[in-house]
């Protein structure tokens, strides 16, 4: 009884951490918005990598080996760097004023069919008069 009981909570984690996987990536490429698609993976997969570890390691407790470190370790490490991560690349897009509004600010709320403007050479480009 126990061991059905262990594989039925392995797979519900693999299978959600799977389908937080899957909407992430699903976000990465179909959000139109430089924001909005950075939101998708930090959040999403995340959430699903995390799930997948977990049910790793509640398989890798449940067959007597006990916990391992390295992949509590790769937990920890992984819920740190994405949101620090995701904050360096949000702060970066504002500075280069990725998905601004017509005067150069960057708006509250983002429209999802707003193009995205890169300068080629912010360095050498002249301001506009």
């Amino acid at each position: 009884m126990i061991e059905l009981l262990s594989e039925v909570l392995v797979s519900a984690l693999i299978l959600v951490g799977a389908f937080f996987t899957l909407v992430g990536s699903l976000g990465l490429t179909r959000l139109r918005d430089f924001f909005a698609r950075l939101h998708g993976p930090t959040k999403a997969t995340t959430l699903g990598v995390g799930s997948l570890l977990l049910a790793s390691l509640v398989f890798i407790a449940l067959e007597g080996d006990g916990l391992r470190l390295h992949k509590v370790l790769i937990a920890i490490f992984l819920f740190l760097t994405a949101p620090v991560s995701a904050h360096l690349l949000a702060k970066a897009a504002i500075c280069l004023k990725v998905g601004t509004g017509p005067a150069g600010e960057v708006p509250e709320t983002f429209d999802a069919t707003q193009s995205l403007e890169i300068p080629r050479d912010p360095v050498s480009t002249p301001p506009a008069t």
